[in-house]
């Protein structure tokens, strides 16, 4: 059973940072497609950020201020926030494989300006 639990959550200032965790248990972690994405308040859900094996990929809104990145040992996968705008308010979901694959609950993600 794949699990993706998402932590690292919370309430920041504009120009903060946060850094996001996602504990992925039941897939061969280390040689698949893992994610970020969020959803804001009235949006619809959006990409942030991917990685596959080496190789990352940033939605333009997030470039130069978030690094997505992975521990393989741990099954762990991180998303670090810098320069947190209040744009940036949204539930933040760990996703594997893929919008048709496996999501977390979510962990809220608020910037006060």
């Amino acid at each position: 059973q794949v699990q993706l639990v998402e932590s690292g959550g919370g309430l920041v200032q504009a120009g903060g940072s946060l850094r996001l965790s996602c504990a992925a248990s039941g897939i061969i972690f280390s040689f698949n497609t893992m994610g970020w994405y969020r959803q804001g308040p009235g949006k619809q859900r959006e990409l942030v950020a991917s990685i596959t094996g080496g190789s990352t990929n940033y939605a333009d809104s997030v470039k130069g201020r978030f690094t997505i990145s992975r521990d393989n040992a741990k099954n762990t996968l991180y998303l670090q926030m810098n320069n947190l705008k209040s744009e940036d308010t949204a539930v933040y979901y760990c996703n594997a494989f893929g919008r048709g694959g496996y999501w977390g609950q979510g962990t809220q993600v608020t910037v006060s300006s």
